[in-house]
């Protein structure tokens, strides 16, 4: 846990000798040592110890201080406790920001657990009845000796989605806490997880407001709730930078940030060998918004030998086994070298404004299959019939097409599942893979998702934030920052800003990305607002295959996955 928090470290443990609280500090806000934790309030009624951000703390502390309430540091951690003792577990509502947080409450003899509602933050917990561990990483709990069973639910999870989705990990004794939650624990045990964020939910309602929903200036709104957003994020005591690409996230985000700082604004571009001077190369036009916005601009080639030499760490850090990450692990790599602490990512754009493929894939997909959902057996036979003469030479998604194309969920799916369900035999043991693919229960999960929306728009952007943005990109992200203890903010992933935006993603039609950038100074860039998508890709396969890792016969990511898979879990 160490590269997590390199300034500072410390413990609180119970005048009983019961409940023991401990920190690894990454010195943001409040770098003196009053604000370092565990923190415990001034009556000693309450302890804290807590992962993350709190974007909103000044305004919450001004509120409080207009009550009566004195503060002894400059924290954001200190405002948590007081709002906690003032309002309870509804204090989790008024905190915009990322976290992962342990308060143990001494008058009520109990202690919760909560996490952030999009999950940015990770908190994992294991409680064997008669002792509850928590972490914000698995092998921290593996380490403080919980069972190593592997689960078989998050490794069929991981092969069929390429990440492994909450509550599940693959750790048999171990449960993430779902994002959005909160768990309290007492003498009598842990209770279950409790909502008090729903992406979902906050869709529905603006489904349900959008009739009567009417915007003097769409473009105006999205300049204004991301500029806010992005002001909100660039809150620190330490300097903080942009990763920058060729897209249109991180493009926006870098002209917002530039002018909430008084110093030349830090930012960082990875650029891959493998991709210099073809249609995937993203330097150039990352260093033309660079030199737009006259930032302090570094860009890092990365090319097989130096993955070659980071490998074994990247593969410590992931954590649990995910096919991403790698570039966000370089590039934070690249912002520890220059000294920074905190980095904005512009992850959340494509789940906000509808730029992956799926947003019109899928759609489509159900349009033309629907009417066969009453004859679930005609699937079957047609994947039956066709996989065996596709696998050799393309993609066996095409043999599912029937069977998982009848519905969007179901779409869903198939657009992004690494392995389906029928191949997991091949990658897994026959019984386990069986158990864990019933224990896993994932279609109707994914129906449960988008239950009560109505339209394509907001049911796909239900899906991508709830599955792929929150279990793989938000939790590599974490991980593969805090491997080079640097924090990765990421102000397009925000609940405040999905609230605010939710009216206009449930109009038809809902605005795009081209919409968002136009909205904006980054507008102004011919070469980012004409470039057409085509994807951030890690040429990850070639590398290990370069190094004989994996053979040349192992497709995309499959190979990647395997061999993650391996380093990970050993059954």
């Amino acid at each position: 846990m160490a590269v997590r928090g390199p300034d500072g470290t410390g413990e609180w443990i119970s005048e009983d000798g019961r409940i023991g609280l401990g920190h690894r500090r990454l010195a943001i806000i409040d770098l003196s040592e009053a604000g370092a934790q565990p923190m415990a309030s001034a009556r000693g009624d309450t302890v804290i110890t807590y992962n993350g951000e709190i974007y909103n703390y000044r305004e919450l502390r001004a509120e409080l201080e207009q009550t009566g309430e004195i503060f002894r540091t400059c924290s954001d951690t200190e405002v948590i406790l007081k709002l906690y003792e003032r309002n309870g577990v509804a204090m989790l509502s008024q905190l915009r920001g990322m976290f992962a947080l342990i308060i143990w409450d001494k008058r009520r003899r109990g202690m919760l657990l909560a996490r952030d509602p999009l999950g940015i933050k990770p908190l994992y917990y294991a409680d064997d009845g008669g002792l509850l561990r928590a972490a914000s990483q698995v092998k921290a709990l593996l380490a403080g000796g919980v069972d190593t069973t592997p689960d078989p639910a998050g490794c069929v999870s991981f092969f069929v989605l390429g990440y492994v989705a909450e509550p599940f990990t693959v750790r048999l004794r171990i449960r993430a806490l779902p994002a959005g939650h909160s768990l309290w624990v007492d003498e009598a045990g842990a209770t279950s997880p409790r909502s008090f964020y729903s992406v979902r939910d906050t869709l529905r309602e603006a489904e349900q407001a959008a009739n009567g929903y009417r915007a003097v200036d769409d473009h105006e709104l999205i300049r204004d709730t991301i500029r806010a957003s992005v002001s909100a994020h660039m809150v620190a005591d330490v300097p903080v930078g942009v990763f920058l690409s060729a897209g249109f996230d991180s493009t926006t985000i870098t002209s917002f940030a530039r002018d909430c700082t008084t110093k030349p604004l830090r930012t960082l571009t990875v650029g891959f060998q493998e991709h210099r001077g073809t249609a995937r190369d993203e330097v150039p036009i990352a260093e033309e918004v660079a030199r737009v916005f006259q930032t302090d601009h570094r860009t890092l080639w990365v090319r097989g030998r130096e993955f070659s030499h980071e490998q074994d760490r990247l593969l410590q850090a992931m954590d649990q086994p995910t096919t991403d990450g790698p570039n966000a692990y370089f590039v934070s790599k690249a912002a520890n070298d220059l000294g920074l602490k905190v980095a904005l990512s512009g992850l959340g754009g494509d789940e906000l404004f509808g730029g992956y493929p799926s947003y019109s894939q899928v759609p489509r997909i159900v349009q033309l299959l629907g009417r066969l959902k009453h004859l679930p057996q005609l699937g079957r036979v047609a994947r039956w019939a066709m996989g065996p003469m596709l696998i050799g030479f393309t993609s066996p998604k095409y043999a599912s097409i029937v069977e998982y194309g009848t519905s969007i969920e179901d779409a869903y799916l198939l657009r992004r599942a690494l392995y389906l369900p029928w191949e997991l035999p091949s990658v897994l043991e026959s019984e386990f893979a069986r158990v864990g693919w019933a224990e896993l229960n994932l279609q109707e999960r994914l129906k449960n998702t988008i239950h009560g929306l109505r339209g394509d728009r907001t049911r796909l952007a239900a899906l991508e934030m709830t599955w792929y943005m929150r279990n793989q990109l938000l939790r590599d992200a974490d991980w593969a920052g805090m491997a080079h203890s640097v924090e990765i903010r990421t102000p397009l992933a925000d609940a405040m800003l999905l609230h605010d935006l939710s009216p206009l993603l449930a109009k038809h039609p809902a605005p795009t990305k081209r919409v968002m950038v136009r909205s904006t100074p980054a507008g102004a860039i011919r070469a980012v607002v004409e470039r057409p998508k085509t994807g951030f890709t890690v040429p990850v396969r070639q590398w290990l295959i370069g190094s004989g890792d994996i053979s040349g016969d192992d497709r995309g990511l499959r190979g990647w996955a395997k061999f993650v898979f391996q380093h990970q879990i050993q059954l």
